[in-house]
């Protein structure tokens, strides 16, 4: 075929195409809305109102009586609900974590897991550049977000064949029912 062949082609295609009127209501698909993503809105007051919490960190258990940190290091809270991030983006990741752990919470659970994974093993330390685990080094830091801190009460690693360092086991406070304010 030859360009004027393919020029007698067009034409011949759009000779009943007829140009739209040009219509100013004519809605596009940036102002169509989308229903926004509801997370639950706890306010840290109505959880704690205690002294300023210190950031809570793996194996931190220093706002529970002893009894409650021995049995939660032994494992003897049923995990009530885990939430696995294997293949989460880090931005997926912190929308499932921060609304995995408000639900959990207004749910009454007390244990819950986030399955974070180990990440990629590196043999070479030295390696700044290596990949490693992000979600991993990510996580614990969102737990101290103000919004998220005051719900939880203990975070540990649970013991190596439940996971060990890829798993962090979160002991929430127990939701109140009746507050007075």
């Amino acid at each position: 075929m030859t360009d004027s062949d393919d020029d007698a082609c067009w034409q011949e295609l759009i000779k009943d195409v007829q140009k739209l009127p040009q219509n100013k209501n004519i809605s596009t698909v940036s102002n169509v809305h989308r229903p926004l993503k509801v997370v639950p809105k706890i306010s840290p007051d109505r959880v704690y109102r205690g002294a300023i919490l210190e950031d809570i960190k793996i194996g931190s258990t220093d706002n529970i009586d002893a009894n409650t940190a021995r049995k939660f290091k032994r494992g003897d809270f049923k995990t009530e609900a885990e939430l696995d991030l294997h293949g989460y983006t880090e931005t997926k990741a912190f929308e499932a974590v921060t609304s995995f752990i408000k639900q959990s919470y207004l749910k009454g659970r007390r244990c819950i897991e986030i399955i974070t994974g180990k990440g990629l093993h590196q043999n070479d330390e030295n390696d700044i550049f290596a990949s490693r685990g992000v979600l991993k080094e990510r996580v614990p830091q969102w737990l101290n977000l103000p919004d998220i801190r005051p719900l939880i009460l203990a975070v540990s690693h649970p013991e190596h064949i439940q996971g060990g360092s890829g798993v962090i086991r979160i002991l929430l406070r127990r939701r109140r029912q009746t507050l007075p304010f």
